[in-house]
């Protein structure tokens, strides 16, 4: 060390021209030399290294270890990449871990061994290498189908698995077809000029719908959501699909469903006095939840015929927002009023079947990501990657969705919704965490019954049936939904799944 020293300042000069952290250890793997860079690295006073163990940079964790990787480098006398294939992480003088990439190269001094690592803090590559792997599990996780296609040549760039199980195609096939191979009612010509507006950023998007037609010959109802990206230089169309073959039956059942509702109704008031309350209050939540949002589309569609001049397209699309939004939530409060009929008829087919828990939590987060608030942002669960389930997807989706979106809708703005998977012997546990208004201590009873809303819930939009409805599911299938609630502090609902192994 002391003939090290002796030419410090050679060392210092040359090592002080570079941003990358520069160590010097000895045989004995204690520090001989550092630059300003390291120091600042890992967070010590100029000179604060020097005699000290390399241990004290590195996490306890990987202590063992990497001592003998020093030791068998050192006996080699081989300049290479350390760790090549393994995650490396320094550790700060206050304790805080960051991955590094280092580089050792060996020496000789005076008849004394050296090392000199080149140590670069890759915190940031790190961080966005996690962001782009994240994005691209829900892009080809999602339950919709998602097409990537040049926006010069039309061919497909990339297409998630989805659009490929429902549509027939192997991604080999995709990559020399364009959108006009699969959409029937298409040709190249009315294509072109359907994506022109986009082209000519008159708009930011395009909603449609259309048919798409599969490998088989088969075709079903779509509707695309259509925008214009980039993938590095590359102008690209991202298209969105969503398979709306139960909604074009839906519309067609909705009259024999409604009379099948009413007769259950009627007959069951007939048995049972009683459930002239529920009638009474069920009528009076139909009738304020649907003639609100379509009061608020009667006065949209209004004003929509008065804006004519061109400058007036933000005010167009301001009220068609409000006309979708409505429409969203009435077809939602009449697929909860479906759920309730299937539930009573006892007509509740289950499919049972292991998946990745993280499908679900992905598709509802990414679609519960549209609802939030100013300042509102979803906390999600850690470590569910490699987590599989055995349960009905269909009802973890609904009770999870529902769970996020009373989060939501019940929190204010700049607050978080924390979603928590815990695992135990017997089940896996699903936990949604609010800051919310909380629900009363003496009304705490009551909300699992249907129809039922806290007081202090009254002014917020909603019909009193999700969470009665994802109780029965849950239960149906061996699982609980339970709850605990502060009020002003917030809520945690948590849904119990049975933990199944898996041969």
């Amino acid at each position: 060390m002391q003939d090290f020293q002796k030419n410090s300042d050679i060392f210092n000069l040359l090592s002080e021209g570079v941003s990358e952290g520069i160590i010097v250890v000895d045989a004995q793997q204690n520090v001989v030399a550092t630059n300003t860079s390291t120091e600042q690295m890992f967070g010590y006073e100029k000179g604060e290294l020097l005699g000290k163990p390399l241990d004290i940079l590195i996490p306890k964790r990987y202590l063992a270890n990497h001592s003998k990787h020093v030791n068998k480098f050192i006996a080699n006398s081989d300049k290479r990449q350390m760790g090549h294939g393994r995650n490396l992480y320094g550790i700060t003088k206050s304790g805080k871990e960051f991955p590094v990439e280092a580089g050792l190269n060996p020496f000789e001094f005076y008849g004394s061994t050296y090392v000199m690592a080149l140590v670069i803090d890759i915190t940031e590559r790190k961080n966005k290498e996690e962001e782009l792997s994240h994005w691209a599990r829900i892009f080809d996780e999602s339950l919709n189908e998602i097409f990537v296609f040049d926006a010069e040549t039309f061919k497909f760039l990339n297409v998630n698995k989805e659009a490929q199980r429902n549509i027939g195609y192997s991604i080999t096939e995709m990559y020399e077809m364009t959108p006009v191979d699969i959409k029937p009612e298409f040709n190249e010509e009315n294509f072109k000029k359907l994506i022109s507006p986009l082209l000519n950023n008159e708009i930011p998007k395009v909603k449609f719908e259309t048919v798409h037609g599969r490998k088989d010959g088969s075709t079903y109802p779509v509707e695309v959501h259509l925008q214009l990206s980039e993938l590095g230089k590359k102008k690209v169309f991202v298209a969105f699909i969503l398979d709306i073959t139960e909604r074009k039956n839906y519309t067609e059942n909705l009259e024999k469903k409604v009379e099948e509702r009413t007769q259950q109704l009627t007959e069951a008031l007939a048995v049972e006095k009683e459930l002239n309350e529920l009638k009474t209050r069920f009528l009076s939540l139909v009738s304020h939840e649907f003639k609100t949002p379509l009061s608020s589309i009667l006065t949209s569609i209004t004003l929509l015929g008065k804006y004519t001049q061109t400058d007036q397209q933000p005010k167009r699309d301001k009220h068609v927002a409000t006309i979708k939004s409505k429409v969203k939530y009435l077809d939602t409060i009449l697929t909860d009023f479906l759920s309730v009929e299937r539930l009573e008829s006892g007509k509740v087919n289950y499919k049972v079947e292991e998946f990745p828990l993280s499908k679900i939590v992905n598709e509802v987060v990414y679609n519960s990501n549209m609802l939030l608030k100013s300042g509102q942002q979803i906390h999600y669960p850690e470590n569910i990657d490699e987590l599989n389930i055995n349960f009905d997807e269909k009802t973890l989706e609904l009770a999870l969705s529902n769970l996020i979106h009373n989060a939501i809708k019940y929190s204010p703005e700049d607050t978080t919704i924390t979603i928590k998977v815990t695992l135990n012997d017997t089940n896996i546990i699903i936990s949604v965490i609010d800051q919310g208004i909380g629900i009363p201590q003496e009304e705490q009873k009551h909300i699992f019954n249907r129809y039922f809303r806290a007081e202090n819930a009254l002014l917020t939009q909603g019909t009193g049936i999700g969470l009665n409805i994802a109780k029965q599911h849950m239960e149906n299938l061996g699982g609980s939904l339970e709850f605990t609630s502060k009020i002003g502090v917030g809520s945690t609902f948590t849904l119990s799944i049975p933990n199944l192994k898996t041969s």
